[in-house]
């Protein structure tokens, strides 16, 4: 018998964790990052799942998205997760899981936690020593805010009352780059 979805609260934020299984690798060439990306753009959007911000690490990712139903990031999840793993299955001749085990989930209540998510989330790859600033990392979402890459997914939302998917507003830009650097909010 299948297990049944979890269940979300529609039009709350979520920070969500999926962890290679043993903390191996699922990205081993930027090839999977921007098919695993390519995924989530198609999926995410079929379900309704709003993407918020995400961090695509070697063994794991981040990702704070919003679900549109309560089992929006549930099916996301699933189908992203077993298509995935099916496609690094197949390319590199292996068998069994590629994750551990399901997916984590922390709702986020209010603003200041979800702009403190977002920028742990960013400076995922700062903690972990391969970049010096956030913005360096190709695999996140700052680098798609930024507009430096046609990755990524393309429908974020808001992040405390600023439109973060229009590129070309410098100030907006600049503030939330400040938060992020600063590690304060």
């Amino acid at each position: 018998m299948p297990r049944r979805a979890r269940m979300y609260l529609p039009d709350l934020p979520y920070h969500i964790v999926q962890r290679g299984n043993n903390r191996e690798a699922c990205f081993i060439e930027p090839e999977n990052y921007h098919y695993y990306l390519e995924l989530w753009k198609e999926i995410s959007s079929r379900y309704g799942t709003t993407v918020h911000a995400y961090c695509l690490m070697t063994n794991h990712v981040h990702i704070l998205a919003t679900p549109q139903e309560k089992t929006s990031i549930s099916n996301t999840m699933k189908v992203v997760g077993s298509r995935y793993a099916q496609y690094i299955n197949k390319k590199y001749k292996r068998t069994g899981t590629l994750w551990e085990g399901r997916h984590r989930s922390s709702l986020i209540q209010t603003e200041k936690y979800f702009l403190t998510c977002c920028r742990y989330i960013e400076l995922n790859p700062v903690t972990a020593n391969m970049v010096k600033r956030p913005e360096e990392y190709k695999w996140s979402s700052m680098v798609s805010m930024l507009g430096e890459t046609t990755v990524g997914c393309r429908h974020m939302k808001n992040i405390s009352g600023l439109v973060l998917q229009v590129n070309n507003d410098a100030r907006i830009i600049d503030g939330y780059l400040k938060i992020v650097q600063n590690r304060k909010i």
